[in-house]
């Protein structure tokens, strides 16, 4: 399955020890925690979500590396229990998503996923060409996390320094 990342173009494309920052799917000391998304939508939502970022001209500042990443197929996952507004919710829910993941993890899960809560339903979609571009249908897009060092994983920079489309903005599920 390939499945995509955004990250600084100066950096890997995964952590590789606890360091990392806190998230939603893990607390802090509990990386490394691979957070993924199954559309490059979804993946630049995560980013738009996460900086704040509503207005169009503020999109010309960004800088982001965009990852095409290979994850295995047969790596069973699990899906946390969570209604809906705590899946998608803003950090005032982490800390009930980390309380789910712990207990997966805990029963020995590597790999969670999630509805993509930076995304609204149906806001990913790709294109087609069909007497010029079209828009495709849309999809619900997904988060995936997968747990611990993944040294086998191998990924492709897709973007170097890039920045997503304005028409994107309006398909984020922002902070309240």
């Amino acid at each position: 399955m390939i499945v995509f990342r955004h990250a600084d173009p100066r950096l890997p494309f995964l952590w590789e020890d606890a360091r990392q920052p806190p998230g939603r799917w893990h607390g802090g000391g509990e990386g490394p925690a691979h957070y993924f998304s199954d559309t490059p939508d979804g993946a630049w939502a995560e980013l738009l979500r996460h900086e704040e970022i509503r207005d169009p001209d503020d999109l010309a500042t960004l800088r982001r590396a965009i990852w095409a990443v290979e994850i295995p197929d047969q790596e069973p996952a699990a899906t946390p229990d969570l209604e809906p507004d705590i899946a998608l919710g803003g950090p005032a829910t982490y800390g009930r998503c980390r309380e789910a993941a712990r207990a997966l993890r805990a029963r020995g899960v590597t790999r969670l996923e999630a509805p993509a809560a930076a995304l609204v339903a149906g806001g990913a979609h790709g294109h087609r060409v069909d007497a010029g571009l079209r828009t495709g249908s849309p999809r619900n897009a997904r988060t995936i996390v997968l747990y611990g060092r993944r040294p086998s994983l191998v990924g492709w920079r897709a973007v170097h320094e890039g920045r997503p489309s304005d028409e994107l903005l309006p398909r984020v599920r922002h902070f309240d």
